[in-house]
């Protein structure tokens, strides 16, 4: 997310106008790739002839877009809809094969949900670093979760409530570090999102026994929850959130889409997410330890472009 600017304080005030999940430019519940390098460091202040921040149309997009919140308002709807649908048919699962390690009958039902730009809305961090010039680390990243103000996306308050007032639990599978549940349980709380207990909150780090996890991928994760609950659907904002990916590639995505493509909008539900994700990083192979510049070039290659 570089910067082209005369000055920092310019570039601030004008971006003040207009705006103001891991690896640089997405919180922890983009999904990592298999092998993921750390972030190259951020500059410390934009430089003349730099350029303009990839992030800020798409932070835009989601904070000041009617569209943005018609197409989660959407979605949630739509999936409120099959709650009955789900829960009456004793077969209904929606996790793969693969990740359901024992039989769902007679378990109780729950919704597996991703958190990040699933349930609650990290754009005003991700403006932050627009605003600023950075990408994303570590430090930044749990100071935001630390004021725990992320508000709930629209319609998801509506669609817990439903679920819950027909008995399902709502487990919270997320790539925040485990070390900020208490942050993120309280946030989720305040939003309006119903949380059992602490158990509910599946966080990166959760130690899964007889499952190796690999990198941030949430397979050992799925299957935990899975023996505890008949799973009625997934929600997340990368193919990641309801499928181990186990290449990050063009191709390894498209053949996860193609395979589960009619799980879509029945057990399984997409949020947009155009700022962040292993979709990004499939573009420059997955390694962030390129300077700014070169994986901004990499996604330039990546676009079709008309003759």
């Amino acid at each position: 997310m570089q910067i082209r600017a005369l000055s920092l304080t310019a570039l601030a005030c004008a971006l003040a106008l207009s705006a103001c999940k891991p690896q640089p430019g997405r919180p922890a519940d983009a999904a990592a790739p298999v092998a993921e390098t750390k972030p190259a460091a951020a500059p410390a202040a934009a430089k003349v002839g730099d350029g303009a921040d990839d992030n800020l149309n798409a932070v835009l997009w989601m904070q000041r877009s009617v569209e943005y919140r018609a197409s989660t308002e959407t979605i949630y709807r739509a999936a409120a809809d099959k709650l009955d649908v789900a829960l009456k048919q004793p077969n209904w699962d929606a996790l793969v094969p693969e990740e359901r390690g024992n039989s769902a009958k007679g378990l109780k039902p729950a919704v597996v949900m991703d958190v990040d730009e699933t349930v609650l809305d990290n754009s005003p961090y991700q403006a932050r670093l627009v605003r600023d010039g950075k990408e994303y680390d570590e430090v930044s990243w749990d100071a935001w979760v630390a004021e725990k103000k992320a508000k709930p996306l629209p319609g998801v308050v509506d669609f817990a409530k439903a679920a819950q007032a027909k008995g399902i639990t709502l487990v919270y599978l997320s790539n925040r570090a485990v070390h900020l549940k208490d942050a993120t349980v309280a946030n989720l709380r305040s939003a309006g999102l119903p949380v059992a207990d602490d158990s509910v909150f599946l966080g990166l780090g959760t130690v899964v026994e007889g499952c190796e996890q690999n990198g941030s991928e949430k397979n050992c994760r799925r299957l935990l929850a899975g023996k505890q609950y008949r799973v009625l659907m997934q929600f997340g904002d990368q193919i990641g959130d309801f499928v181990q990916v186990v290449a990050n590639t063009p191709e390894g995505r498209d053949a996860l889409l193609s395979q589960y493509h009619d799980w879509f909008g029945e057990r399984w539900w997409m949020l947009p997410n155009p700022s962040y994700g292993s979709w990004e990083a499939m573009t420059f192979n997955n390694d962030y330890s390129q300077p700014r510049e070169a994986r901004r070039q990499a996604k330039r290659a990546a676009l079709d472009v008309a003759p």
